[in-house]
């Protein structure tokens, strides 16, 4: 595949970016993903968690931090090495440094630049239970023969109901 900025070489790097909540994917060479501010470090692209684990401990650790604990939980760096997992939000910052080379070997950087989560429209649940109520009062007004009413209610679900 061609860089799809300068369309002159292959393409090595997949940016996708979310902006005004449109993603865009874009296939780049090496240089214009530089140009990008984009990160492509030799290496494994696909790290397996038996590896990760098994190379937590191999990172060279500053003096002090290897016997570092969590303030707010108590949770020991020794006890996050045996397990990969932290106590608390508050062992993030206190293991920082451990899991910048951690995120760095296993993500290939340590900023997210990934998707973002869009949450449902809020107004649909409301939306749908409106609908259902014009329904029923739909059936209740051809039922009753009040075909100038049902006519109305009609034209509202239609305007409620997705396109």
């Amino acid at each position: 595949m061609v860089c799809e900025i300068c369309g002159q070489r292959d393409s090595v790097t997949k940016l996708t970016e979310v902006i005004n909540n449109q993603v865009t994917v874009r296939n780049l060479c090496e240089q214009c993903a530089a140009e990008k501010g984009v990160e492509n470090e030799e290496g494994p692209v696909n790290f397996p968690l038996s590896e990760f684990l098994a190379q937590m401990g191999e990172a060279p650790e500053p003096h002090t931090s290897s016997e570092a604990t969590c303030g707010f939980c108590g949770l020991a760096f020794a006890a996050f090495r045996e397990t990969g997992r932290l106590g608390c939000p508050h062992c993030y910052a206190t293991f920082e440094t451990h899991l910048r080379g951690l995120l760095r070997r296993i993500h290939g950087g340590t900023q997210h630049v990934g998707k973002v989560y869009l949450p449902l429209d809020p107004t649909a649940p409301e939306r749908a239970k409106r609908l259902e109520g014009l329904r029923r009062r739909l059936r209740r007004a051809v039922d009753s023969e009040d075909f100038e009413r049902a006519a109305e209610i009609r034209d509202l679900i239609r305007s409620l109901e997705p396109t």
